[in-house]
């Protein structure tokens, strides 16, 4: 039996202060959030009029510079402007708040020293408090007064209000948590941000035959075959069994598509005319946006295109068109599949994607980002380490992003964020990462450093009860090169509310995936090949957002890379199957125990209820439905309390060999030293060597079943026969009662009437052949 993990590294249920309200059991009293109240003071800087100049043509180039206590925010400036207009909002943590009065200074851009043109001081005891859903604040104009409190030249206009973070201008504020971070490119890389997935469709394009081809070299027969190209996806049809100017195919091939289709389905039709050498007979482009829609398994109508040919002359590619020359096909985008873009065990979405297909919700899903505690510095700034961290979330199509709180171990999110949910078999994943892009650490395109992986946690939905609030501290462990490693902790209040429980039982009965994935199946290396596609699709489509959510963040939270060889990975799975079939030898354990008469009284039990059932058969199938229904009332009382969170010892992360874990983070392929590499190689040919037997054997004894009847082995079989003829004689005129009450009695006879040697059936099924023979 495993050991239970660290107590460092399990859950740990809270109880904080959701909302301005207390949990009561498993309510809350304030139906207001998920998350704390955080108190801001918030400052909308509009605009200004009649600013003074301070050259000739009467214009200045004016910034605002928002000031309290220590903290300074700035707007950007303009240049010889007297009427600037910035509409931006400032907004200062209370809890940070180490001043009475707000001051507010417009001043002029200067290469020396920057002029004060005049302020206005607001006194904090009088700012107005406003909770949502009240209308926002209008701004007013504020004369502007010098360093005396005398009034200048111009005014500006402000709004000045407390709130808290669920006000609609946090998202977009700039944070006194931010106040080391200059640059508008460095603030938006730091705010909370909603991003959709875009939109994925299965394309498969039909290759049925060409006509009338011409090849280059006539005196041969041409081995056709045809390339598709859809962005970086290549496919390619086999060559023509008809080797002819007409050749067939009727070959699938299969794409990822994202709306909006951006870049055509290209089409060439090419000669294999030496081992390395391909000549192009024609090709065609296909604008996927006119494509035909499918969203059941109906065929679509066949199309044909005509081919065009691209000639050289003189160095120019000049297109020379082959109206003779034409391709049949039938391509279609396909609605009625899911297209998967991540693990299948942890998928958060399983709708097809045509929308007529989908079936209504069945509930919400409520999410509040807490804070983080304990994390560890991801990186060094000047000579210390540090950590600017940030969350994201993704649930079905729509990922969130939280605000990076800079510079803090402990930080304090309290963002909320709401799913609708579809189906209660999905994940919700939760990632935290630290954020590299704030001080020239990347380029805006995503190049130079990564943001580094804090941790991840899933939730299963089906795990949780409905209208429950679960609020737990979450370890976020990692694997590193080095062993598993806790890198903090992340308070996360989660609640699933259903909306009709009746609907959420009916998904129980319905099909995980929709129904082409059965009617019209794909095979296991097309579903792993489309899902590298559709999640590098993903990945380029978020990164080009504005902030963009990097690629190495889409990855981690896509598992991207989970397919990949790990001695550690195959090692607790074999354990997660002995651990299954635990069950079935504690229960062959018990029945051998009654069978020899280890506990005389249990067996004789066994042996009165044996004969009741033989006697009476109709209780056989409500005895066994009423002990599993006993059994069930009776783990009610254990049953879980808490979501279910990544265990180290089940994962095998805590015992893994320093080697297995270097193998494991190994790029692929290999860059290590030829000697590792084959050491390595031999280990995974004996662990491979181990499995192939025990394969090899369940395939014997698959075998030897076959043989019975098989006339392999005549002896064996005409035995079998026959006494399958003196069965059925038997059992036809003798009751099924006293059968069944002799074979049993037979089976849990006392030890004094056993053998130790092997039953005869089993002698005789052992000696039948097994095609292990026709083996090399």
């Amino acid at each position: 039996m495993q050991r239970p993990p660290p107590e460092d590294f399990l859950l740990k249920e809270t109880n904080p202060h959701l909302g301005g309200g207390k949990i009561t059991g498993d309510k809350l009293t304030s139906t207001y959030d998920l998350v704390e109240q955080m108190q801001y003071l918030y400052v909308r800087v509009v605009k200004a009029r009649d600013l003074p100049g301070k050259d000739v043509t009467g214009s200045c180039d004016p910034y605002v510079e928002v000031r309290l206590g220590n903290y300074k925010g700035t707007t950007r400036h303009f240049e010889k402007k007297s009427n600037p207009e910035w509409t931006q909002v400032f907004a200062f943590s209370k809890d940070r708040i180490q001043a009475s009065v707000l001051e507010v200074t417009v001043k002029d851009k200067d290469f020396v020293k920057d002029d004060f043109i005049g302020r206005v001081l607001f006194d904090l005891n009088e700012v107005p408090k406003r909770v949502p859903p009240d209308s926002p604040l209008a701004p007013q104009w504020y004369r502007l007064e010098d360093r005396k409190s005398d009034k200048v030249r111009g005014e500006l206009m402000l709004a000045v209000w407390m709130g808290t973070q669920a006000d609609e201008a946090f998202p977009e504020a700039w944070h006194s948590d931010a106040a080391t971070v200059s640059g508008m490119d460095a603030l938006a890389n730091i705010r909370s941000k909603v991003y959709l997935s875009p939109k994925l469709w299965y394309l498969r394009v039909n290759v049925i035959e060409a006509q009338d081809l011409i090849p280059t070299d006539k005196n041969r027969y041409p081995e056709v075959f045809v390339k598709a190209r859809l962005g970086n996806q290549t496919l390619r049809t086999r060559i023509s069994p008809s080797r002819t100017i007409n050749p067939m195919w009727n070959e699938d091939l299969m794409f990822v598509a994202a709306e909006p289709f951006e870049e055509p389905l290209i089409l060439s039709v090419e000669d294999r005319v030496a081992p390395n050498k391909d000549d192009e007979l024609g090709r065609c482009a296909i604008p996927l946006q006119y494509m035909d829609k499918r969203y059941d398994h109906k065929p679509v109508n066949t199309r044909w295109f005509n081919l065009e040919k691209h000639i050289v002359v003189e160095g120019e590619k000049k297109k020379e068109t082959k109206f003779s020359s034409r391709i049949h096909m039938r391509v279609c985008l396909e609605g009625g599949y899911h297209v998967l873009d991540e693990s299948t065990h942890y998928s958060s979405d399983l709708r097809p994607t045509a929308k007529p297909l989908w079936k209504s919700s069945i509930g919400v899903l409520e999410l509040g980002i807490l804070n983080a505690t304990g994390l560890m510095p991801m990186k060094t700034k000047d000579g210390r380490g540090t950590t600017d961290a940030y969350c994201v979330a993704k649930y079905g199509q729509k990922w969130v992003r939280t605000r990076t709180i800079i510079d803090s171990f402990g930080p304090k999110w309290n963002e909320q964020y709401t799913w609708e949910v579809f189906d209660p078999c999905t994940v919700v994943t939760v990632g935290v990462f630290d954020n590299c892009h704030l001080h020239g650490g990347g380029d805006k395109n995503g190049g130079g450093a990564r943001d580094a992986r804090i941790g991840k946690v899933r939730i299963r939905l089906s795990t949780l009860e409905t209208d429950r609030v679960y609020t737990h501290s979450y370890p976020l462990l990692v694997l590193h090169p080095n062993g598993v490693k806790k890198m903090g902790e992340i308070h996360l209040a989660v609640r699933f509310t259903c909306s009709s429980l009746l609907n959420m039982m009916h998904m129980y009965s319905q099909p995980l995936l929709p129904k082409m994935h059965y009617i019209h199946p794909l095979t296991v290396s097309q579903l792993d090949s489309l899902r590298h596609q559709a999640t590098q699709i993903v990945s380029m489509r978020l990164s080009r957002a504005e902030p963009p959510l990097r690629k190495e963040v889409v990855e981690y939270m896509l598992d991207v890379g989970s397919h990949m060889w790990s001695m550690r990975r195959s090692k607790a799975n074999f354990f997660r199957i002995m651990g299954v079939l635990g069950g079935l030898i504690a229960v062959g354990k018990w029945f051998d125990q009654i069978c020899n008469w280890k506990n005389p009284i249990t067996t004789v039990l066994i042996h009165i209820l044996f004969v009741i059932l033989v006697l009476y058969p109709e209780l056989i199938l409500p005895t066994i439905f009423l002990y599993l229904f006993l059994i069930g009332v009776w783990y009610y009382r254990w049953r879980p309390r808490h979501p279910p969170h990544m265990d180290t010892r089940l994962s095998h992360a805590e015992s893994a060999h320093p080697d297995e874990l270097d193998e494991e983070f190994d790029t692929f392929p290999t860059s290590r030293a030829s000697d590792i590499v084959r050491m390595r190689y031999d280990r995974l040919r004996s662990i491979a060597g181990r499995i192939q037997t025990v394969v090899g054997d369940l395939a014997t004894q698959g075998e030897r079943l076959q043989s019975l009847l098989s006339w392999r082995d005549p002896r064996a079989t005409a035995l079998f026969v026959i006494f399958c003829l003196i069965a059925a004689i038997v059992l036809y005129v003798t009751p099924f009662q006293v059968v069944a009450l002799l074979a049993g009695l037979y089976v849990l006879r006392h030890p004094r009437f056993r053998h130790k040697l092997p039953s005869v059936p089993l002698n005789f099924f052992r000696r039948l052949p097994a095609r292990t023979d026709c083996m090399l």
